[in-house]
């Protein structure tokens, strides 16, 4: 008999399910200290949470018998992921449940601010009929952007178009085929959507690159006359930048649901007239919050009963035998991913391909093309991807990952290729280890090599012609950077032709130097990739 804890408020279904499933104990305990939840997950195989739970290090710490934590929710921020990775628990959430309630609260908010449904209603209230002052604009033949197409973007989309909305979406990992089928027209440049809309609305996750994507010179591109939505997650619209603008008049207006600070001390845009507010509400109804819970109930029971995993955000359960012999290969198909993903930055992606060549091609491909997925989709959605879900959503989304095995491999004992397929161009890449531990990149698109696969990387394409490389090393050492390590590729064994360089720092080179280096007349692209470090763990497997 499996027991599951329940912490937090669990909707009736949710509760039925656990007590009518064979071989499932569920042990309900609201209200308890941090002390008590760590003494009572002694003897818990699984414990569903919501928000009002907090697993700490200090309580997973030590738990032998805990196999799965549910978080009836999406967010895990309550949940100390790194703790509970170390003592081999399952973190699993429920993404799905929200969607359709975040995206009416998306629309409501979008109708509220068009029809000035808010101060109306103030109006109303304070005893006064004035039709004058609240005249508003309709939706239907409006243009709207959608910056991020994920499950929520989508389902905003898909309403919008309902509306009769001209419906334009930014998203570089979706595919035009994919788009074209809900009637999105697809852009893979923010700058070039943003000037089009009299609408705009963010569904995109927290990230250093969707950070302040709506800031001041973005808002200073739109129509004036543009009204803002943000119902995913603060910080992705500047908001003080967002202030500005609607000071100055350029913005009509804003509807806000989520911000930086919650609940937000700095008021300077909540209390603008033209801003309507609300208190992160956009998962805030009956059905979303038994959606959630019933697929909290459903995951834990199919994981304790049938070994099934759904919506993991922590890691895969994975054998020490099966770790031993997979870790390196797992962790260069990941890197493979992360890489790639990097240098088609800004371009839509349309398929990949992996080639699995000598030792590596009689391994388990399938679980290596997953690591190489998830890492080429990590930073591009709303959800978090892991080897267990990568291809599934890579799917959904019209992108297509196909793997190749073959025994043969000239070089190498082991090979792992990439090919990625864009609207505009193809990348390759080609990895291997050295010894049992190293990861080398041992070829960039028609180029030969050999460079670390970890840590801070500077690849730059140029001629091969004389001081070259002596000029971008004063540049860095102008520039306190350290050059762990440098290698050359070029097409040809004698010097003036198309070459590629990679160069491993020991810190991020400033703007100022990256600059530099592009305006060298003989240099003809140059990227930043950031790697995980040299023996850094995947973020999604088990410690062992």
């Amino acid at each position: 008999m499996y027991r599951v804890l329940i912490t937090d408020s669990l909707s009736k279904a949710g509760l039925r399910i656990l007590e009518q499933t064979e071989g499932i104990e569920p042990v309900v305990k609201s209200g308890l200290t941090p002390q008590q939840v760590r003494e009572e997950l002694r003897s818990a195989d699984a414990i569903i949470i919501r928000s009002g739970t907090t697993l700490t290090a200090e309580i997973l710490d030590g738990q032998e018998r805990l196999k799965v934590i549910a978080r009836a929710g999406v967010g895990v921020d309550n949940i100390d992921l790194d703790a509970a990775t170390r003592a081999g628990i399952l973190v699993m959430n429920t993404p799905a449940g929200n969607t359709i309630s975040t995206a009416e609260h998306t629309f409501a908010m979008m109708l509220a601010l068009s029809r000035n449904i808010g101060p109306a209603h103030a109006s109303m209230k304070s005893g006064k009929w004035d039709r004058k002052s609240f005249q508003g604009t309709q939706l239907a033949g409006k243009t709207l952007a959608v910056i991020g197409l994920g499950r929520i973007g989508l389902s905003v989309a898909i309403r919008a178009v309902a509306f009769e909305m001209n419906v334009l979406g930014y998203d570089p990992f979706l595919s035009e085929e994919k788009a074209a089928e809900y009637g999105i027209k697809l852009y893979r440049n923010v700058d070039e959507i943003i000037t089009q809309c009299d609408y705009l609305t963010v569904h995109t996750p927290l990230t250093d690159e969707t950070r302040g994507i709506i800031n001041a010179d973005r808002l200073k591109k739109m129509k004036k006359g543009v009204r803002v939505i943000n119902c995913a997650r603060g910080g992705i619209i500047d908001e003080n930048d967002l202030a500005a603008a609607i000071e100055s008049g350029h913005v009509a207006g804003a509807a806000m649901d989520v911000f930086v600070e919650e609940p937000p001390k700095d008021r300077r845009l909540v209390d603008l007239p033209q801003v309507l507010a609300t208190p992160h509400l956009g998962a805030s109804t009956e059905e979303a919050q038994e959606l959630v819970s019933v697929e909290a109930a459903e995951i834990v029971c199919g994981y304790l009963l049938r070994n099934e995993i759904r919506h993991s955000v922590n890691m895969l359960p994975v054998s020490a035998a099966e770790m031993v012999d997979l870790r390196n290969y797992l962790n260069l198909s990941y890197r493979l991913g992360l890489l790639s993903a990097q240098m088609i930055r800004g371009q839509g992606l349309k398929g990949a391909e992996v080639i699995y060549r000598g030792e590596a091609a009689h391994k388990k491909t399938r679980l290596l093309t997953s690591a190489f997925t998830a890492g080429l989709l990590e930073a591009a959605l709303d959800q978090s991807v892991n080897i267990i879900n990568a291809t599934s959503m890579a799917v959904s989304r019209g992108i297509h990952v196909r793997e190749t095995a073959s025994g043969d491999c000239e070089n190498f004992a082991s090979m792992i290729s990439v090919c990625v397929t864009t609207d505009q161009d193809k990348f390759e890449a080609s990895g291997t280890i050295f010894g049992n531990q190293f990861l080398r990149l041992v070829r960039l698109d028609e180029f030969q090599l050999e460079a670390y696969l970890d840590g801070l990387m500077l690849i730059y394409r140029h001629r091969d012609v004389p001081g070259l490389i002596g000029y971008i090393g004063t540049i860095c050492g102008q520039n306190n950077v350290n050059i762990a390590h440098m290698a050359l590729g070029r097409k040809q064994d004698k010097p003036g032709g198309a070459s590629v360089a990679v160069l491993n720092l020991d810190s991020e080179p400033p703007a100022e130097a990256i600059g530099q280096v592009k305006e060298h007349k003989e240099v003809t692209g140059v990227e930043i990739v950031r790697l995980p470090a040299a023996g850094a763990a995947l973020p999604w497997l088990t410690a062992t």
